[in-house]
């Protein structure tokens, strides 16, 4: 429909030629007008769309998001809703056959595409496993397509179908790259195992609410809302990069900058293109410092008051019925919504690292192929930091060991850990930095 000419001559060339097309063939338009708002009709397509339908009688199908347009020719509407999950698995197995049903099973519970999108999943994966070479048998060299039980198909769409969603999202979050893995985090049996099962229940969804009829008895809640709850530094990002890395999503931090407008009105519309862009491509939606959206609501003085608390009761009907996984990150838990707290599924409370857990990222903050000295971790983990802290000491240390060219050492670390707990203002005991080495040579940094 932006196509639509809006010069009044231009138009009425247009209304001309349709009308004699109309007159000599059987045929009917069709207006695509997804990418437009109904809302805004005095913007100069919709103007020109409207001039275009009063001067011209026939049938057309029009296409649009809502049903707000303002038509004053009689019309009938449809609701199109995407295929549901049980509607995708069907295509998949159309196209790939029951072969591929486990596979099938996990992308249609996952992503939530239309059938264009399948098909056209479908046959670019088709045609790239076409062109992979097999291995030469008996000196004959072979092309062909591999065997469709074979995992390389099932992790070659769903990267695809990953690359299909992934852009509708990157103008309101910012994509992470997840490497942490669950031997990356350190957290009590408790909280990894709450993690574990917030991974589960995205993996199997598709089994309880469409096998077992749970999606038959609810109409919201079908999501997975956590609340991850501690100070800075003490894990909460990384556990929502271990659980993006155990399913294969993409995770997006929200960027309030680009979500929360002054304008009103305009943060819901915002909002809502994040979640419905999010539903699309079954990503994980991460918000950081969560409290700045999600905090209480206030009594209402005035007109500002008033719409802050609109965008609140916009979140909580949201956010409700967002059907993927929502973690919200705060460091203030005392500070968000009661409402809130009633539709999560999961709070994680993120405590303080113990005196063994401490020594346990001490000895996993250094990777591999680092020089690294004889360290003394035990005198390390009574050091009182979180783990964000403690990989910035790292880090510091191991420049300081690189421009000196040695192995990072006890000094090395020492040195930065001073420097780390002068940053955050923390009372320093001179006992801690007097490192006692194995010839009984004291150290004091």
């Amino acid at each position: 429909m932006e196509l639509l000419p809006t010069h009044g001559s231009d138009l009425e060339t247009l209304i001309r030629i349709w009308q004699r097309e109309m007159q000599l063939f059987p045929v009917a338009l069709y207006l695509d007008g997804q990418a437009m708002d109904g809302n805004n009709s005095t913007n100069s397509s919709a103007i020109a769309l409207q001039v275009f339908l009063d001067n011209v009688h026939g049938l057309f199908f029009l296409d649009v998001q809502d049903q707000s347009w303002p038509l004053d020719q009689p019309t009938i509407s449809f609701e199109v809703a995407k295929p549901t999950s049980v509607e995708q698995l069907q295509v998949w197995k159309q196209v790939f056959g029951t072969s591929f049903s486990d596979n099938a099973t996990q992308l249609s519970s996952q992503f939530n595409l239309n059938l264009a999108d399948i098909q056209q999943i479908a046959a670019s994966v088709q045609a790239e496993m076409a062109q992979i070479s097999l291995p030469e048998e008996k000196g004959e060299g072979k092309s062909a397509q591999m065997n469709l039980k074979d995992g390389e198909w099932g992790d070659r769409l769903w990267g695809a179908c990953l690359v299909r969603t992934r852009p509708r999202l990157d103008a309101l979050a910012q994509r992470l790259e997840t490497k942490a893995t669950w031997d990356d985090i350190v957290l009590p049996e408790e909280e990894t195992n709450l993690l574990r099962q917030i991974a589960a229940q995205v993996r199997y969804r598709s089994t309880v609410y469409d096998e077992w009829g749970f999606r038959d008895r609810m109409n919201r809640g079908l999501g997975v809302n956590t609340l991850f709850a501690g100070e800075s530094g003490t894990g909460k990002t990384m556990a929502a990069e271990v659980i993006a890395n155990e399913l294969r999503l993409n995770l997006y931090r929200i960027d309030l900058s680009a979500v929360v407008s002054k304008y009103i009105g305009e943060t819901e519309k915002n909002l809502r293109r994040l979640f419905d862009a999010a539903e699309d491509g079954g990503a994980i939606l991460f918000f950081d410092e969560a409290d700045a959206l999600f905090g209480k609501r206030s009594e209402v003085r005035d007109s500002h008051d008033r719409y802050a608390n609109i965008e609140v009761n916009y979140l909580l009907q949201r956010i409700e019925a967002y059907r993927g996984l929502a973690i919200l990150a705060t460091n203030l838990k005392g500070s968000m919504d009661s409402a809130f707290m009633r539709r999560l599924r999961f709070i994680i409370n993120f405590p303080f690292p113990s005196l063994e857990s401490r020594k346990e990222m001490w000895q996993k903050v250094f990777p591999p192929q680092m020089p690294i000295a004889e360290l003394d971790y035990d005198h390390l983990a009574r050091l009182s930091l979180t783990g964000g802290s403690i990989h910035t000491i790292a880090i510091n240390a191991a420049f300081l060991a690189a421009k000196e060219h040695t192995d990072l050492a006890m000094p090395h670390l020492l040195k930065t850990a001073r420097a780390e707990f002068r940053k955050l203002e923390r009372s320093i005991y001179e006992g801690d930095f007097n490192w006692q080495t194995s010839d009984n040579t004291g150290l004091t940094v």
